[in-house]
């Protein structure tokens, strides 16, 4: 991979191998999530994670034409089981790739960090216009292979991160956990939003008001695994595109509820679908 191109989308964390009760496996991540749906609203986007490359190339072949991806080579691709769904969604960690080595070299518009299993790298080199943080994988913790994940408080150094970021986004049961994060990017200037499912999402703007977004009602939802990973890239993107930050949080509402119509990435909608969702649920918006 040519580490000199320009990207619109950079994606830093964990491509993971999903695994399900059913013995079916899918791959995952917040990188992976995030990457392919800013791709798919027609961004230039690269995933950089760490793992096996043969295994990653298997997982990616579907995708492979809409994204590039820049592989640390590693014993182990990090490996999830889950079960369950929503707030009943539990996971154990099966494998894991390790942190991701050095501070990458990067050109982008917007750079999303997306860890899910403690594998953020200490920073970054070279340009990245706009940085947006997604931390659940800052605030888990494992006992050992095949343990469950459970959240832990963020620490320093992931309130030191938090300070660096444009945004931020948090689902509402990892608020507490991430409290300090949330504290620490808010007080730099960055827009925080904080998702809760059906439930309003909560908006804290750079300038400190507090607003809360309506996520509109989906009917026949089928899967909702990677759904928070697909709004926030594309709240991202739409800040990054100066929506205001209700507006960007009502885009990326419809992208979530466009992911969910179906089982998979694949699922992830184009831009066209996503504002066909909002002109739906918001005809005269």
């Amino acid at each position: 991979m040519n580490r000199q191109l320009h990207y619109q989308y950079t994606a830093v964390g964990h491509l993971t191998i999903d695994e399900f009760t059913d013995g079916a496996r899918r791959p995952g991540g917040s990188a992976f999530y995030g990457a392919l749906q800013a791709a798919r609203l027609g961004l230039r986007a690269l995933l950089i994670t760490r793992g096996v490359p043969a295994q990653i190339d298997e997982l990616l072949a579907p995708y492979r034409h809409e994204l590039d991806v820049q592989v640390q080579d590693a014993p182990h691709t990090t490996t999830l089981h889950t079960s369950g769904a929503g707030a009943q969604r539990s996971q154990r960690l099966l494998a894991w790739a390790g942190p991701i080595a050095g501070e990458p070299a990067l050109d982008t518009d917007i750079l999303h960090l997306a860890p899910v299993a403690r594998e953020s790298p200490r920073g970054w080199r070279g340009r990245a216009a706009f940085v947006g943080l997604t931390p659940q994988g800052m605030v888990r913790s494992w006992s050992g292979e095949g343990a469950p994940i459970v959240q832990v408080r963020a620490g320093a150094e992931a309130e030191e991160v938090a300070r660096r970021c444009d945004a931020l986004v948090v689902s509402d049961d990892e608020r507490d956990s991430c409290a300090r994060l949330i504290a620490a990017a808010a007080g730099a200037g960055a827009v925080v939003a904080i998702t809760a499912g059906a439930r309003p999402t909560l908006v804290l703007s750079a300038d400190g008001e507090q607003l809360e977004v309506e996520v509109p009602p989906l009917a026949g939802a089928v899967d909702d695994l990677g759904a928070g990973d697909v709004f926030a890239a594309a709240f991202f993107i739409a800040l990054h595109e100066r929506q205001d930050a209700c507006t960007a949080a009502r885009f990326a509402n419809a992208a979530a509820a466009v992911r969910m119509r179906a089982l998979g990435a694949g699922a992830i909608g184009g831009r066209s679908e996503v504002q066909e969702r909002l002109r739906l649920v918001a005809p005269g918006r």
